[in-house]
């Protein structure tokens, strides 16, 4: 436990606005030992690649002791901190962060939007869900980084970009006072946006990177404080493993 208090203050430390956190994001104790091996500061799993690499689909799919025995395996296999995605904590956030803490994680995303359809859950129950995870973060003596996620620019019926803008901030403002260390912004991708969000954001911003986002640096720039890949990591993997069983069986009629 002793490690862990350690591993979870030195997670926190490595989110520093404008030299941001780059988090390959792992899904097994295979790619964890890969990507520790390359030089990472600290691991992270994503929820999308831990469910296809256990062959089902994200949103809660996976069961919850399958996601935490996934998680102590990682840990086993590494000397770096481990957070954990755990997508809206399950049926129960606090037993579910308990759970991922004797695991050994020294933090987690949970994020505002219900897995069954990607709708927002209300400001007042999501603000309540953080405050029940800090309070058993707390109670364990592991100062666990609460990665809230907000999925307001993943809504399909969001009409007023400015209005999508002031009710992320909003949520930002909401989560930090409720216990919250970080907010995580997946889909919001303009780097001009990006600043101005992470000027009035209260909380260190995380941002997700896909195929087309500009280099880490440009991030760096607008102050960003931690950078994570989502689901590239495990698409690539894939990919590279689908292209050399293609070369490997070319050819072969039996």
């Amino acid at each position: 436990m002793t490690d862990q208090k350690i591993k979870a203050k030195q997670f926190k430390a490595l989110h520093v606005a404008g030299a941001p956190l780059i988090l390959f994001n792992i899904w097994d104790a295979g790619s964890a030992r890969a990507v520790t091996s390359a030089g990472a500061s600290a691991l992270a799993t994503g929820s999308w690649s831990v469910a296809a690499a256990h062959g089902t689909t994200d949103g809660e799919k996976l069961p919850l002791d399958l996601a935490i025995a996934n998680l102590a395996r990682i840990v086993a296999v590494t000397d770096l901190p481990v957070s954990v995605d755990l997508e809206s904590g399950y049926d129960d956030p606090a037993q579910t962060i308990e759970r991922a803490i004797e695991a050994g994680a020294i933090g987690c995303n949970i994020e505002d939007s219900f897995p069954q359809d990607g709708t927002l859950r209300k400001l007042s129950d999501q603000v309540a869900r953080i405050r029940q995870v800090r309070g058993i973060a707390d109670a364990s003596g592991v100062a666990c980084f609460i990665n809230a996620r907000t999925d307001v620019f993943f809504q399909k019926d969001a009409s007023d970009p400015a209005l999508q803008f002031q009710s992320a901030l909003e949520r930002a403002r909401a989560y930090a006072d409720a216990g919250a260390d970080g907010i995580f912004v997946p889909g919001l991708s303009d780097i001009e946006q990006i600043a101005q969000f992470v000027a009035a954001s209260p909380l260190p911003v995380n941002i997700m990177l896909g195929a087309n986002s500009p280099q880490p640096g440009e991030f760096a720039r607008v102050g960003v404080a931690r950078l994570s890949y989502g689901p590239t990591p495990y698409s690539v993997a894939m990919k590279a493993l689908e292209e050399a069983a293609n070369n490997a069986l070319k050819g072969v009629t039996h």
